[in-house]
């Protein structure tokens, strides 16, 4: 195994892209075994089971020459691709939470699960407002690049509809009358929010707007959580150099039963330039 974990490592300090794809979670056992308190401590068990074993795939000796700038971290045999004669009777929705203001990141990470699952168009996508530095408020011009580029993707069909989360009413209605495509929902945090807020249920009602819940924390992984799992995993040295552009939640949902088929993250990291 140690060697198996040194040519990973020679592969990631000279790679200056990961992708990494955890593959289905609901039929991943060594993930069963432990309960996550939250959606944080799930994705960061992920990145690091699988890393674990990806790396334990990685032949003991890499030539130089086989050494490539972007990274593919997942294991085949954990992933479901759809097949078209299934693809009717499922539902597959993404929730992205952008981490770095490229917004390049979303077409990117559309694309990505799109390639990933096998489909041609997502049914939605659920994006998350960028983090803000501390005491300062959304607003719709924050909110208004990411939703531009979210039109497009539902212009070019990548994906079917587009939502929202964690807007209070006020910003809701701003983005709804501001928007080519509106949006077809707007998850809620039952966290800051025990009960949903009279102004937003009947905003939502009367336009038709689905009002979810959810339990993410604005940040989903931190940076310095994220080199922690890669850090354990590959024992990996230079692990500071890498950031997050983006994390994507997925979840593949069968029609007419209601039951989760497939959930798993996919996860963009890069390279600081050295």
């Amino acid at each position: 195994m140690e060697k198996h974990t040194t040519s990973a490592k020679v592969l990631l300090n000279h790679a200056t892209i990961l992708y990494l794809h955890t593959g289905n979670l609901v039929n991943r056992s060594r993930l069963k075994k432990k309960c996550p308190s939250s959606p944080s401590e799930e994705i960061q068990d992920c990145v690091r089971a699988t890393l674990n074993e990806w790396c334990a795939t990685i032949p003991p000796t890499t030539s130089p020459m086989d050494l490539p700038d972007t990274i593919d971290c997942s294991i085949p045999q954990a992933t479901e691709a759809i097949t078209p004669e299934e693809r009717e009777e499922l539902k597959v929705s993404v929730k992205l939470f952008i981490c770095e203001a490229d917004l390049s990141s979303i077409k990117d990470a559309v694309d990505k699960s799109c390639q990933v699952l096998a489909v041609s168009q997502l049914d939605s996508v659920i994006i998350a407002p960028p983090v803000l530095p501390e005491g300062e408020s959304q607003t719709l011009e924050n909110l208004q690049p990411a939703w531009t580029e979210l039109e497009g993707l539902v212009q070019s069909h990548k994906i079917a509809a587009i939502g929202t989360s964690d807007l209070d009413k006020e910003l809701l209605e701003q983005l709804y009358n501001w928007a080519r495509v509106k949006p077809s929902s707007n998850q809620v945090n039952l966290a800051s929010c025990c009960v949903m807020p009279p102004d937003l249920t009947a905003f939502a009602k009367e336009f038709d707007i689905q009002l979810l819940t959810h339990n993410d924390p604005k940040e989903l992984i931190t940076a310095a959580s994220f080199q922690e799992a890669v850090q354990e995993s590959t024992q990996d040295l230079k692990v500071a150099d890498w950031r997050l552009e983006w994390v994507l939640r997925y979840s593949i949902i069968v029609k007419s039963r209601g039951i989760i088929k497939a959930k798993g993250y996919l996860v963009h990291s890069k390279r600081n330039n050295l």
